[in-house]
């Protein structure tokens, strides 16, 4: 049965000379694998391009819930992006958090609320005016939210430690090194509830933007099965350096 879907791009994997499977995060499906034919041909109609990572689609597809890989009908890509693939910092952001939302919710069932927070924020990346030092810092936070892991105890009053692994604020320091100390902690509240439109008004120092990410990432690493190690954050330091 045909459906008409909105997807976001998270992996593109070769099938076969001209062919791809494509794992998208649908807004009706949640994260489903798409064989699409004929895309490296010079005139398909479905190009590689359109495929590229965190990319917004439209598409009318296949869907039968016992097939493990879906069939592409129509596809095109919508909102198109009009800044994200030109500007060297904000394609550079989208490839780590291609990275670690492959890793969060590769086996995500269908999530509209998710689907849309992360519809929203790209679109919002994309016309932004350039000040997306900390956009990557404050997204990952947010996302915990819908992920089943985000911040509790946030009215803080005595709570001043965070502690990464019970993923709350508490009074007394963990036993355990898996914490934020309260400077970190208060970063790490503001940066999970400023609006992205106000991220930045938060001064950030490089050394303290970097400190802070590899603590979001410990997070992600004990809450977020098979997690493993993230790569493209190196990378993503250096643009930002």
């Amino acid at each position: 049965m045909l459906h008409k879907l909105k997807g976001i791009v998270l992996k593109t994997t070769d099938y076969s000379e001209s062919s791809v499977v494509v794992q998208i995060f649908t807004d009706l499906f949640g994260t489903q694998s798409y064989l699409i034919n004929g895309v490296k041909k010079p005139r398909a109609k479905i190009s590689l391009n359109m495929l590229q990572p965190l990319h917004l689609l439209d598409l009318v597809a296949y869907h039968k819930a016992s097939n493990q890989v879906q069939r592409v009908a129509e596809l095109r890509t919508s909102p198109v992006f009009t800044s994200i693939p030109y500007d060297l910092v904000k394609r550079t952001i989208v490839i780590f958090l291609n990275e670690v939302l492959y890793k969060s919710i590769r086996g995500q069932d269908a999530d509209q609320n998710l689907f849309d927070f992360i519809h929203h924020a790209l679109c919002w990346l994309d016309g932004s005016g350039g000040q997306d030092q900390n956009f990557h810092l404050s997204f990952l936070l947010k996302l915990t939210g819908f992920l089943g892991f985000g911040p509790g105890g946030t009215g803080r009053g005595d709570h001043l430690y965070f502690d990464l692994q019970e993923g709350a604020f508490g009074s007394a320091l963990p036993s355990h090194p898996y914490f934020l100390d309260e400077e970190d902690a208060d970063l790490f509240l503001k940066l999970f509830r400023a609006k992205f439109d106000s991220l930045h008004e938060l001064s950030i120092s490089t050394t303290r933007r970097r400190a802070i990410l590899g603590k979001i990432l410990i997070y992600y690493q004990l809450h977020v099965a098979a997690f493993g190690e993230v790569k493209s954050h190196k990378i993503l330091e250096e643009i930002l350096s």
